[in-house]
């Protein structure tokens, strides 16, 4: 592939995210919009220079001119246009959460792999510089005993609920909550470092009709816990320390981000940061576009397996605490 051709589903303010950065890189250009709405799609292509508009997704994804799908509708959209579009022959770039089963994180994972097509989740962490440090640093605090996590922001639509409404980013029927949002970052991390948990279990603080508001997430491993806050109804210290038994990790500003990776032993302090632009997306564009004009196929599935790990751990946990969304069936 000789240049990322990217046409993008959805509108809202993560779109315009990744398109500041698609602008600042080189091998990957804005082919195409498509929204429901023909005002939002013009609106969103004239921003950013684009001349190919579309509201008809048969037609968008026939365009031979488009070799990449970029997907950033509400969640329980993910799983149907993902597969529309591998069937269409594009790559596809799904945000996050991947999907809200692993059932159907499987099969489009075999389908990508079947028809030679990249598949990846546009989550930053797995791709920012200080994570790699995060890998480096992790050998230097010993056997882990304890990993604690927080990601609280406050949402303007939480006012909406406490006004007795029903916001899409907390209804159940479009796969909305706490734990499949921010609460979802933390979770994740966990997965890149340490894999799949033995056990996880989900404590939510719900409203009657609505999804999770916020929660926290234990996860057992081998020798250790890992205790993992989220909540959209507060606002509070965001951070992700990992304690070993010959010293710790913080993560300022929590696992969204890793805006710097302190290391504290009893013989050194030491703080790296090798992110000097604050913008997370500008590293997972970077290199989203490296991998896949280098096919990197071995890096891209890799990183597809801890996707799938992501799913399992957020689906189980989920159902477990009673939190159900169209199509699934409680544990």
């Amino acid at each position: 592939m000789e240049q990322i051709r990217l046409g993008t589903i959805g509108s809202g303010f993560i779109v315009h995210n990744i398109l500041n950065n698609v602008a600042k890189t080189s091998g990957i250009s804005l082919e195409a919009v498509y929204s429901r709405s023909a005002e939002k799609a013009a609106s969103l292509a004239g921003e950013y220079g684009c001349a190919k508009t579309y509201t008809d997704m048969d037609a968008f994804l026939a365009d031979p001119e488009i070799n990449t799908v970029y997907i950033a509708t509400p969640n329980l959209l993910h799983y149907e246009q993902t597969k529309k579009a591998l069937l269409a022959g594009k790559h596809v770039i799904c945000e996050k959460p991947f999907t809200t089963r692993l059932a159907h994180a499987r099969e489009l994972a075999e389908l990508a792999k079947e028809r030679h097509l990249f598949l990846m989740e546009a989550a930053p962490t797995s791709f920012l510089p200080n994570y790699a440090i995060l890998q480096r640093e992790l050998k230097k605090i010993g056997k882990i005993k304890l990993v604690m996590s927080n990601y609280s922001q406050y949402s303007s639509r939480y006012d909406a609920v406490l006004r007795g409404e029903k916001p899409a980013i907390f209804d159940p029927l479009y796969a909305g909550g706490c734990l499949m949002d921010i609460n979802f970052y933390n979770v994740l991390l966990n997965v890149l470092l340490f894999g799949r948990p033995k056990h996880a279990v989900y404590f939510a603080n719900r409203c009657p009709g609505l999804s999770d508001t916020s929660g926290v997430m234990v996860m057992e491993y081998d020798g250790f816990v890992s205790t993992n806050t989220g909540a959209k109804d507060t606002w509070g210290v965001n951070f992700f320390q990992i304690e070993g038994e010959q010293g710790y990790i913080y993560i300022e500003n929590g696992a969204n981000g890793i805006s710097s990776v302190r290391t504290v032993t009893k013989n050194s302090d030491e703080i790296c940061n090798d992110q000097p632009n604050p913008d997370r997306w500008f590293y997972e564009i970077q290199e989203l576009t490296r991998l896949m004009l280098q096919q990197d196929d071995q890096s891209i599935y890799d990183r597809l397996e801890n996707t799938l790990n992501t799913v399992e751990v957020l689906e189980n946990a989920r159902k477990a605490a009673g939190i159900l969304f169209p199509g699934d069936e409680p544990d």
